[in-house]
């Protein structure tokens, strides 16, 4: 038996027609969670494998970054006989993830409606940037929907200099709602037999993880602004200076802020009518700061880093890329993983979810542009019947369709 039809008999099948990062995001988790995810690319390939540097053995490390176990086929679909082949993919397919514009599947053929009777199992995500109605037009890129998504105005150290978040944090996010949506999906088809359409948009995506911020536009009517790396709501929770560096601290009750002033020799400062409570410690942020910045003047960031949290203080020190995976590393979390494969480029950023019976896996490397071509072909060839052979179907049992 065909090794690929082997491993799909026991496969969720993931036909993947995204690229950049929110698609391949969402792929990629299903992918670790053990789904054959079969990437579908144009001619050329996706666009991150340009995006560089850094290159990797000349491989681009954003593209490495969100594709491991997945396999690459080239279809141009453009091209009848490919399009062909992407039809029975997406006809075949137990889920299908696309993040092209609005419409553009439809020119192909291969939009929810056109593929849903031949596939009524099908859950089918589409990941658009503003949605399918007035926004259908607009191309979506991550930094775009940071600004006009309200991100960028509370981001920066103060209303006038908006900044952006230091990565592409909405095509994550909307990656992330797309697999939470495409798992209820699944649940529901487990248990009424039949598929359905999850719409994902990065607009949507960014409006609902603003979370309090958004919440508090939406009940009161009152719009955020950016503070630096304060927080509306809660005090002390912001950076402070020290007698040498920067310090994080991040009191969240009265508790934590009795500690906090005990270890830094200020105890009446827990007891001062102006801070007894979260409320008050909010109205009264810039003197508390001055208050606390003096007592922190007296020892190093790194000193505080290392007191405070044995106190049961929330605090820390900034650290850099390099130093938070130190940290974890410390801390047990295992933050890199090797794949399975082992080829070259299989250290992977690891999963973040930690399943008890069912793992993540890092079976493969990411994909060489249509590395899995012909593999993925004859498989297909194996599902295509004969004229006049009568209707076959797959490892599955279920009809094969006719290309």
């Amino acid at each position: 038996m065909n090794q690929y039809v082997s491993q799909r008999s026991s496969s969720l099948l993931v036909a993947d027609f995204s690229r950049v990062l929110a698609g391949p995001f969402c792929t990629m988790t299903l992918g670790d969670l053990g789904a054959d995810v079969i990437k579908i690319e144009r001619p050329g390939g996706d666009d991150t494998r340009s995006w560089g540097p850094p290159f990797v053995d000349h491989e681009s490390v954003y593209y490495l970054g969100v594709n491991r176990n997945k396999r690459s086929i080239v279809l141009d679909l453009r091209d009848p006989a490919d399009l062909r082949v992407a039809r029975v993919l997406a006809e075949r397919a137990d889920v299908l993830v696309e993040n092209f514009r609005p419409g553009t599947m439809e020119r192909f053929g291969l939009d929810e409606p056109t593929i849903r009777p031949a596939n009524p199992m099908l859950v089918y995500c589409s990941i658009s940037a503003f949605g399918a109605a007035a926004g259908r037009e607009l191309a979506g890129y991550d930094l775009l929907v940071q600004a006009l998504g309200g991100l960028m105005s509370i981001t920066g150290p103060d209303p006038e200099t908006p900044t952006k978040v230091g990565v592409a944090v909405v095509d994550v996010l909307a990656g992330l709602f797309a697999t939470v949506g495409i798992l209820s999906a699944l649940r529901e088809r487990d248990r009424l037999g039949r598929g359905q359409h999850v719409e994902i948009n990065l607009m949507s995506a960014l409006l609902a993880a603003l979370a309090n911020q958004s919440a508090s536009y939406v009940l009161t009517g009152q719009i955020p602004r950016a503070m630096g790396n304060g927080h509306a709501s809660i005090a002390p929770y912001d950076t402070y200076s020290t007698g040498e560096g920067t310090l994080v601290l991040a009191v969240g009750n009265d508790k934590q802020f009795t500690q906090l002033c005990d270890a830094l020799g200020i105890p009446g400062l827990a007891t001062d009518g102006r801070f007894l409570s979260n409320e008050l410690r909010v109205g009264n942020r810039a003197l508390l700061r001055e208050h606390l910045e003096h007592a922190l003047a007296s020892n190093s960031a790194g000193h505080w880093a290392r007191l405070l949290p044995e106190l049961g203080v929330p605090a820390g020190a900034v650290n850099n890329i390099a130093e938070a995976f130190a940290l974890a590393e410390r801390l047990g979390l295992r933050p890199i993983r090797n794949t399975e494969d082992g080829e070259g480029l299989g250290r992977q950023v690891a999963s973040p979810i930690n399943l008890s019976a069912t793992p993540a896996t890092y079976r493969t490397r990411p994909p060489r542009l249509g590395e899995h071509n012909n593999e993925i072909r004859s498989w297909l060839t194996e599902l295509v019947p004969k004229p006049g052979s009568g209707a076959a179907s797959d490892t599955a049992g279920r009809p094969l369709v006719d290309i």
